[in-house]
């Protein structure tokens, strides 16, 4: 099981789901469906613009568990 930590990523870097969708170029409802963890795949082309804006590597925003 893959779970997504955007949300903890984006509240330690003060950013807001409305800027981060802007500045990565997703509507909101897709950056939504991300940070709550309700997507199947992301492209590595976002994923790459989402650590360029919040300066973090993948690992930061996905992480693996045998839960």
């Amino acid at each position: 099981m893959i779970k997504v930590n955007l949300d903890r990523v984006m509240r330690q870097r003060g950013m807001g789901l409305v800027e981060l969708a802007e500045k990565v170029g997703i509507t909101n409802a897709n950056m939504s469906l991300l940070k709550t963890g309700k997507v199947k795949g992301i492209r590595f082309e976002t994923l790459g613009r989402i650590c360029e804006i919040l300066g973090c590597q993948p690992g930061d925003i996905l992480e693996y568990s045998q839960d």
